[in-house]
């Protein structure tokens, strides 16, 4: 991912990567079917060239068998089905990440196993494992903390097994993965957390979160939170349509964030297998990280656990043509287009301006002000603020004294070109209190959007 090997128009030669949130439609007890419609989805990513494809939590099996997991058949059928979805990324460059049951050390794990080029990279059991209101997976799961030992063998060959897992390029270590399950990010601690201490940069949750009213926005709040304070994007993808509805629903969900930002988020309650993408900028991460200075003090607080942490390394190379940026760039990016975020954000920075402006006259004694008018919008709004203030300090407007000033505005007008305050004012130079500078402004941003 060198940046001078590839085109100036790559979204990887400006150190993003694109990562994919798969949902299929499962079939519950059929890892057969449930591996077609995995490798399938993957290949659809790969084609989108996605660096990262990640789907829900038992997606091999589907999550709502319950005791059904420990059935001997079912767990031999998802090794069969582990092995075509792992033969799948033999000729493929993007990672794939998967949820399956497997039996190792004689015990049944919630497992995530990590996938590269027809092998497997690492397998992530679940740390945290629920049991109460409708969950009680203890019942058939162990915890990572369970696991007796760092390696297990399977499909024929030893892989690293923990929660303790980053998964980094070779090519670009700023593009660094951790994966977690379900519980694991409503913990007080997700293992994320320590992971991103770490360096990782894109943390990945598998989830099997059933549906009720309200738990969406929810879900957002832990992945927008989780996110942000780890300076971290955020993939989850929930279990959707074909798991069992007897006693819970689905509705898969599936989100990206970064840094607090939502990037991409899925159709929940279709019936179709989806995918999602978006390209997540990794310089932002890394640069974020190295000026907010609380973030390394909190790594170095933690250090005898975040130094145990294993670096998995893994090769990706990104498809030979370019892979074009599909990111939303905000037109104004400091003015929203949301009319209710716009709203807020205009009154914060209206009080913002107006208590600070108090406090500076009232510690210094000034009960006037002077203000010089171009008539553009700078001075406009100088003028609305210096006016509230009078308001909130008990003054009267008249208070407020303007003066031309010597030099063009925001709007270009000149000093002759009176602010529409101006209107009246005396030959001596006195001006009247001021009045209308709100519609005053209103009608100036009117007139230079129709401009």
């Amino acid at each position: 991912m060198a940046e001078g090997a590839r085109s100036f128009f790559d979204l990887y030669a400006h150190n993003f990567a694109r990562v994919s949130v798969a949902i299929p439609r499962v079939a519950l007890a059929d890892p057969a079917a449930n591996a077609a419609e995995i490798v399938r989805l993957y290949s659809g990513a790969v084609q989108e060239g996605a660096a990262l494809a990640l789907f829900p939590e038992l997606a091999l099996s589907g999550y709502s068998l319950e005791d059904l997991h420990q059935q001997e058949a079912l767990l031999r059928g998802v090794l069969l089905a582990l092995v075509e979805v792992r033969d799948a990324t033999r000729a493929q460059p993007a990672l794939l990440v998967v949820g399956a049951p497997l039996r190792l050390e004689g015990r049944l794990f919630n497992c995530a196993v990590v996938l590269s080029r027809g092998r497997i990279l690492g397998i992530v059991p679940k740390t945290y494992i629920p049991n109460y209101r409708e969950f009680y997976e203890k019942r058939q799961f162990a915890s990572a903390r369970d696991a007796l030992t760092r390696e297990v063998e399977c499909l024929d060959g030893a892989a690293p097994f923990g929660a303790d897992l980053l998964f980094r390029c070779a090519e670009n270590p700023d593009l660094t993965l951790h994966v977690e399950i379900c519980e694991d990010v409503w913990a007080p601690i997700p293992p994320s957390t320590y992971a991103a201490l770490r360096g990782a940069t894109v943390l990945a949750n598998l989830s099997a979160s059933n549906i009720t009213l309200g738990k969406t926005a929810y879900r957002h709040l832990l992945a927008a939170g989780q996110s942000g304070r780890c300076i971290a994007a955020y993939l989850y993808a929930a279990a959707g349509q074909g798991e069992s509805t007897t006693d819970l629903a689905w509705d898969g969900h599936g989100m990206i964030y970064e840094n607090g930002d939502l990037l991409a988020e899925s159709e929940r309650f279709r019936d179709e297998g989806q995918t999602i993408q978006a390209d997540i900028d990794l310089d932002r991460l890394v640069q974020e990280r190295m000026r907010f200075t609380s973030f390394v003090d909190c790594a170095t607080q933690h250090a005898p656990i975040v130094s145990g942490l294993r670096l998995v390394p893994f090769s990706y190379d990104p498809p030979a043509s370019p892979v074009l940026l599909r990111r939303r760039i905000e037109r104004r990016p400091f003015v929203p287009s949301d009319e209710a975020l716009r709203d807020e954000r205009c009154y914060e920075a209206s009080s913002i301006q107006v208590t600070a402006l108090a406090q500076r006259l009232r510690a210094t004694g000034v009960r006037k002000v002077v203000i010089g008018v171009s008539g553009g919008l700078d001075s406009t709004q100088a003028l609305i603020v210096a006016a509230r203030t009078m308001d909130r300090l008990g003054l009267p407007r008249s208070n407020v004294l303007e003066r031309p000033a010597s030099a063009g505005g925001a709007g270009g007008h000149l000093a002759g070109d009176r602010h529409p305050s101006f209107v009246g004012a005396d030959a001596a130079g006195h001006r009247p209190p001021v009045r209308g500078g709100e519609e005053a402004l209103r009608r100036h941003v009117r007139e230079r959007a129709g401009g």
